[in-house]
């Protein structure tokens, strides 16, 4: 029967050394994986932002729409701005447009500008920021 010869300190030291980590190949593969997950889930993640400020416009909206709707049934006529909804505490604050960060709603008046200036509101046109904003 042969006898092993048993490994030297020095040898099982140069053996885990070599073993220890990743080699390139397997580092690539790995990041290809996750580039390829990335592509899948990225695009979902800003239709979902995108789908989410629809929401909440819609949302603001009818908010708006329920306050002047209030005004009006209490005072018999329509209010002159929508910071006088706020003023009347119709409103805490006027909300923002998600779509463009800003309280910039475009006003509808009434058919009979003697009952206010603020029949209906709706969203303000979406307009495209200039490269150098982006």
């Amino acid at each position: 029967m042969a006898m092993s010869t048993p490994r030297s300190p020095i040898r099982m030291q140069r053996h885990s050394l070599l073993r220890r980590g990743f080699t390139l190949i397997e580092m690539l593969v790995v990041m290809t994986l996750v580039a390829l997950l990335l592509t899948l889930a990225v695009p979902r993640y800003f239709i979902a932002l995108d789908n989410g400020r629809t929401r909440v416009q819609q949302q603001n909206l009818a908010t708006l729409r329920d306050a002047i709707d209030k005004f009006n049934a209490d005072l018999g006529r329509y209010p002159e701005s929508l910071e006088e909804l706020v003023v009347k505490r119709y409103l805490r604050h006027v909300p923002l447009d998600p779509v463009t960060e800003a309280p910039d709603w475009v006003v509808i008046a009434p058919a009979d500008p003697q009952t206010g200036a603020v029949y209906d509101v709706q969203p303000a046109p979406v307009v495209a920021k200039p490269a150098e904003e982006r």
